[in-house]
This record gives C-alpha cells, sequence and structure tokens, in this order.
C-alpha cells in the first residue's frame, strides 16, 4: 500500500464494510468480498489478507460477538484476500474478474466455515452439514456476485485508483479549512 499515501483509501473501504454489516441485512449477504477484491487488486496479497483480517475482528468487537468463531472466520477471510491478491496480480480490474473469484472463493470460505466447523463444533455429520450448508451459501454467492458486478469495479475506479482520495490530497484539502477557522 504505497506507505501511507492510501491509508484514506483503506479506512474508507473498512470503515463502509464494518458499517454496512452493523445494519440488518440478508444472512450471508456482506460487502467484505467485494471491496477487499479491488484493495487486493491494487496492493496485492498482503493488502487482501489484512483487509479481511481487520475487517472481520473490528466488527465482532463493535457488536460484541467476539470468540473462537472470529478466529475461523478472520483466519479463513484472510486467506481469502491472499489469494485475491495473488488472483488479481496479473488481471484487469473487470467485472468478469471479480464475478469468477467471488465464486471460488465464497464456495471455498462456505465449505471451511460451514461445512468444516459445523462437522467440528456441533459434532453433525457430513451430508447434514452439508444439506444445510447449500442455502447459506446460494445466500452467500448471490450476493457476493451481486456486489462483485456492482461495488468492485466502481469502488477501483472511484476509491482505489482515484488520486483525489490519496491520503495527502485529501489532506490538502482540509487543512486550509482548519487553519482558516483557527486563524480567526
Amino acid at each position: 500500500m504505497k506507505k501511507t499515501n492510501n491509508l484514506i483509501k483503506y479506512l474508507t473501504g473498512l470503515l463502509t464494510v464494518v458499517g454496512m454489516r452493523l445494519i440488518p441485512h440478508p444472512p450471508n449477504v456482506e460487502p467484505i468480498m467485494s471491496t477487499m477484491m479491488p484493495f487486493s487488486k491494487k496492493w496485492g496479497w498482503l493488502s487482501g489478507m489484512l483487509f479481511c483480517l481487520i475487517s472481520v475482528v473490528l466488527f465482532d468487537v463493535l457488536s460484541g460477538i467476539i470468540g473462537v468463531w472470529t478466529l475461523v472466520t478472520a483466519g479463513t477471510y484472510s486467506l481469502v484476500g491472499a489469494f485475491s491478491g495473488l488472483y488479481f496480480k496479473n488481471r484487469e480490474s473487470k467485472i468478469k474478474n471479480y464475478v469468477k473469484f467471488s465464486i471460488i472463493a465464497t464456495i471455498f470460505y462456505d465449505a471451511v466455515t460451514g461445512i468444516g466447523m459445523g462437522m467440528l463444533f456441533f459434532n453433525q455429520s457430513f451430508i447434514t452439514t452439508f444439506l444445510g450448508q447449500i442455502p447459506f451459501t446460494l445466500y452467500h454467492l448471490t450476493g457476493n456476485i451481486l456486489l462483485a458486478i456492482i461495488v468492485s469495479p466502481a469502488l477501483y475506479k472511484r476509491v482505489v485508483n482515484n488520486p483525489n482520495f490519496e491520503t495527502n490530497q485529501v489532506f490538502n484539502k482540509i487543512l486550509p479549512v482548519f487553519q482558516k477557522n483557527t486563524n480567526r
């Protein structure tokens, strides 16, 4: 993430994701993946990994649900974020690439967190867990595909790749306002 010059962009993404997740919404329809993909496209695997880790942990802390599940979801989503950076390394910021990755990553994430953890934490059989996971994964896929079509390319163009959102540009616009108010 080129030092701190993109800090405003990154914080905008994180605060948007956490804020949106705090608003009631359909199950398994959330903006982490669609927001993380443009960041990992621009700044690589570490950026994607940290974005996922921070957004999951921050949400769980703010909503008071931090626990073992936080470790599982944050760890799994961090892997998804790292893989996203590798996937997008030589790919364009195009809808088809966002959709392809979101399908693969959603199935991976739901297999680990839904099927794997359902069997481990709740001692369920594979077939019971698998069948029970299908509707949730369909919600998750639908949400991630729609958000990959709408949010990811727009976010990449309007925030991530926008020089007006660079930290120095934002402070150059804000500081004169504060300086005027303190000179009175």
